[in-house]
């Protein structure tokens, strides 16, 4: 009979920090880098923390690149892992663009081919915020709970 084991979880710490360019080669770069660095973490793909974490990197670049673009000027990618929890950072230096925070997003309507990254970064996030950039820009973070390994009982003899 083969049983198979439970995913082992990562119990390191550990911190990624990148400038990327503001282009869809820098976005490429950004989620390929992040997606190494949780692979390093011990994150493995199997897991749906892996998936969310995926999907979370590759809305907020795209978005970073999209919508938060200034020419000349890079976005940066800052990732976490501590105590659990997985942050995810991405930070541009567009200011005068500021995405909604959570919880007050509005749908975009049927049809629409844009508008439902965010709403997915709602949804996999377990917390997520947009706050100022300092000197200039504003960042998006969304952070990503890691499940706790199963506990294994005593055995009392």
């Amino acid at each position: 009979m083969t049983t198979h084991a439970a995913p082992q979880l990562p119990c390191a710490e550990g911190e990624f920090r990148q400038q990327f360019s503001s282009t869809r080669r820098g976005a490429r770069l950004a989620r390929q880098l992040a997606l190494y660095q949780l692979s390093t973490w011990g994150i493995p793909h199997t897991m749906a923390v892996f998936d969310a974490a995926e999907i979370v990197v590759g809305e907020l670049v795209a978005n970073a690149v999209t919508h938060g673009c200034v020419a000349g000027r890079d976005f940066e990618v800052w990732m976490r892992l501590r105590s659990g929890t997985l942050r995810i950072e991405v930070s541009d230096t567009r200011t005068e663009r500021r995405p909604p925070g959570p919880g007050t997003l509005t749908p975009p309507r049927e049809l629409a081919e844009t508008g439902r990254g965010l709403m997915l970064v709602e949804a996999l996030a377990d917390r997520w915020s947009v706050r100022d950039r300092i000197p200039i820009g504003k960042t998006v973070r969304a952070e990503l709970d890691l499940p706790l390994p199963p506990v294994r009982p005593r055995v009392r003899s």
